[in-house]
Order: structure tokens, then C-alpha cells, then sequence
């Protein structure tokens, strides 16, 4: 079969099925931004995107933008299909920026597989979730509104749609319900394990932390509310002064996020710390920005208590990952991570807001690691059987693929 992919950060969710298809003997190709420099080994076809310039006060930005995008890749299709005669008998693309909104004008003949990442409503799920960080005025969500409309350009068109979680699939209108499979991109489980000899070294702090060590630990892209950073700092002063000896670990970066930034210039770790640290020993706290992935999955082998927030959107690898690695995840009473977690069988839940239910969920993990032990088996056990990669994530998404 001929098989092209269509996103602007190939590889991203195909990192592991566009190898595995050219494996299994098909031709398979690119079709992403000209600035996607990340490193791909497949025959690649680019596109060139002018950013369409804003119109104050517009409510049709997004919209624009989505619109623009996907007139680029049809443009470039077109001269692909004139000068090759290349036509791809699966297109698997992203319904999100626009890029597959006009593919089937150029490629009719061919399947659409799209996708199918999140529903982003206007209301509801997350953009009204935390209006204490995000309040949004009636243009921003008339602005939203018109997001939703060109993700609808795509779905009407697509033949097959596959997202990664049922919450996930829930999110879109219900419509399209009967045409979503539900597939997780999957997680390398014989990669991500537990490991008693794993250690992680700080070395601006001249600090290594081993398994045993008393070590909390927080990771997200970004530090941002919209995967409770804010509500886990200002846990902290309690967790901090009842565990002396605690540890704790923050990894992310500090640009805006999901949300965007603070505003004035700032970022939330700076309003954050203005807020809560000096309430904090601060020689204990330990900001690493990005990691590596290696370094942390050892944080996660380390970790007694792992904190994860997040508002009612996209569930992060990085939760299931800390599961597979034996982590004893806290998590908050959200509906992407109630999927997976189950309070006081797999790990715990804490509502999202309720900053003392918070210090004292993890307070209690850390002081009392053996009562944890069997969580963090049933963790891992979750995510072998529920979200492996080899066995079953992988063979499941490369069928979605194949079959009509």
C-alpha cells in the first residue's frame, strides 16, 4: 500500500507506526512543514506555510489560520499528484491545524484516516474549568468556537477516525461516535519498568537521589495551570515542613503551555514561588527544566509520590509512563485520568482543587512508602495490559491502518 502521513511535527504520534508499516513492506512517505526538522528517515514531502497575518479584533483567527494551512498542503499535494502521479491509497492525518481539511479535493480516491486527538469545545471540558487562571471574555470563546469548526471540516471528510483514550473520543460531538476506534499510541513497557537500582544526579545540586530516597516528584512539558502546577505549589509549604527530609523534583519547562503565561512578562513558576516560596526550603525544591527521557524514567523509579494534575483535556504519556516504571501516582479527580487510575487500586485521586487534600494525600505517600507497594504493582500492571506498545497498541493501530 502506498501510505502517506500528513502532520507539521512528524513524526509525533507516528513515531512508532510509520516504521513498523515500512517494515511490513509498504510505501510509505511524508507530507509535513518545511521548518519540521525533526530527524526522519522516510521519503519526505514539504510544504511551505506563511503565518496569515492577524486582523485586530477578529474572531476568525484560528479559523484563518486552519484555513490557510490546509489550502498550503492541498497546494502542494496537487503539484505532488501533476508531476509524480502519486497517489496514496491511505492518508492517515491530524484533524487539528487544518493540514487535512482539503486533502480529499487533491486525492479523492484515497482513505482518510484522521487522528481524532481532542474535541476542543468552546464551553465545557477545559476552557471554563479554571476561571481563577484563565477567565475568558465572550470574544475568546467565540474565538474558540471557530477552532471547533475547522476540526468539523475534517471530520466530515474522513473515512476512519481513531483517538487515543475513550475520554478522548467522548469529547467530539456524538455523531461522530460510531466512526472513532479507540487506540493508544502505546507505551514501551520493557523500556519504562522499575528498576531498584536506579538513581538520578542533580548536579547543580551535587545531589544523587536512589530508590529508597524520600523524593516527590512533578513532570509536565510545562509548568502551566493547566496541568495543576499552581496546585501543587501551593500544596507544598505543608508537605515540605511535615517531611523534613522529603525531596522534591519539578521537571517542565517554563514557557506558556496550553493556557499561555501569567501575563506582564511573567511565567507561573515566577508567580508561584512570589506566592509560596518562602514558605518552602528551598535547598530541598529542585527545578530541572526539560529532561531527558532516560533521566526521567529513573525519576519516576526514584519517585516515592508522583503528583499529576491535569483539567479535562489531553492525558499526558508522561502519567502512564510513571506507571509502567512502578510510580505511585496521585492523581487528580479529572476525567482523562479517572480512565486509568482508580482510587486506592491503582494509585489515588485527589480533587483537583482541594489544595489540602493535596498536601495531605502526598504527605501520607511519603512517609509510608510500604503501604503503596501493591498500588504501584497494579500501576504497572495496568499499563502492561490496557496501553503496551508491542502487544497490543501497535498491532491494533497498524490493522486500523490496512484494513478498510
Amino acid at each position: 500500500m502506498r501510505i502517506l502521513f500528513v502532520h507539521q511535527n512528524f513524526p509525533a504520534q507516528f513515531v512508532h507506526l510509520a516504521p513498523a508499516l515500512v517494515k511490513r513492506g509498504h510505501d510509505v512517505r511524508v507530507l509535513t512543514d518545511e521548518r519540521n526538522n525533526r530527524p526522519a528517515t522516510l521519503p519526505r514531502i514539504t510544504y511551505t506555510f506563511a503565518q496569515p497575518k492577524p486582523v485586530a479584533g477578529s474572531l476568525t483567527a484560528a479559523m484563518d489560520q486552519h484555513v490557510a494551512r490546509g489550502a498550503a498542503v492541498a497546494r502542494r499535494a496537487a503539484t505532488v499528484r501533476e508531476a509524480e502521479g502519486y497517489v496514496p491509497d491511505v492518508i492517515f492525518g491530524h484533524i487539528g491545524w487544518g493540514e487535512s481539511m482539503f486533502i480529499k479535493e487533491i486525492w479523492p480516491e484515497a482513505r482518510l484516516n484522521a487522528y481524532a486527538e481532542f474535541y476542543w469545545r468552546s464551553r465545557g471540558l477545559y476552557y471554563d474549568f479554571d476561571p481563577a487562571c484563565y477567565p475568558r471574555s465572550l470574544d475568546q470563546v467565540l474565538s474558540a468556537a471557530t477552532t471547533t469548526t475547522a476540526m468539523l471540516a475534517t471530520l466530515s471528510v474522513a473515512d476512519k477516525l481513531v483517538s487515543p483514550m475513550q475520554w478522548q473520543a467522548r469529547s467530539f460531538p456524538q455523531v461522530f461516535h460510531p466512526r472513532i476506534s479507540v487506540i493508544h499510541d502505546g507505551i514501551e513497557t520493557a523500556v519504562a519498568k522499575p528498576s531498584a537500582s536506579a538513581s538520578v544526579r542533580l548536579a547543580e545540586r551535587d545531589l544523587t537521589l536512589a530508590a529508597g530516597d524520600e523524593v516527590l516528584t512533578f513532570v509536565n512539558r510545562t509548568l502551566e495551570p493547566h496541568r495543576g502546577f499552581h496546585i501543587f505549589m501551593r500544596a507544598l509549604p505543608a508537605v515540605m515542613k511535615a517531611r523534613p527530609k522529603a525531596h522534591v523534583v519539578i521537571v517542565g519547562g517554563t514557557e506558556g503551555g496550553y493556557g499561555g503565561g501569567p501575563g506582564k512578562g511573567r511565567t507561573w513558576r515566577q508567580l508561584l514561588l512570589d506566592e509560596v516560596g518562602a514558605s518552602l526550603d528551598l535547598s530541598r525544591l529542585h527545578f530541572v527544566g526539560k529532561v531527558p527521557h532516560p533521566m526521567f524514567l529513573d525519576l519516576m523509579r526514584v519517585s516515592r509520590a508522583h503528583a499529576y494534575l491535569t483539567y479535562p483535556g489531553v492525558l499526558s504519556w508522561s502519567m502512564l509512563e510513571a506507571m509502567a516504571c512502578g510510580a505511585l501516582v496521585i492523581g487528580s479527580r479529572t476525567q482523562p485520568v479517572e480512565e486509568v487510575i482508580t482510587d486506592g487500586e491503582n494509585g489515588r485521586l485527589v480533587d483537583f482543587f482541594d489544595v489540602p487534600a493535596w498536601s495531605a494525600a502526598m504527605i501520607e505517600a511519603l512517609a509510608d512508602p510500604a503501604a503503596g507497594a501493591a498500588l504501584r504493582r497494579r500501576a504497572r500492571q495496568t499499563i502492561v495490559e490496557g496501553y503496551d506498545l508491542a502487544t497490543r497498541c501497535l498491532p491494533q493501530m497498524i490493522r486500523f491502518v490496512e484494513e478498510p
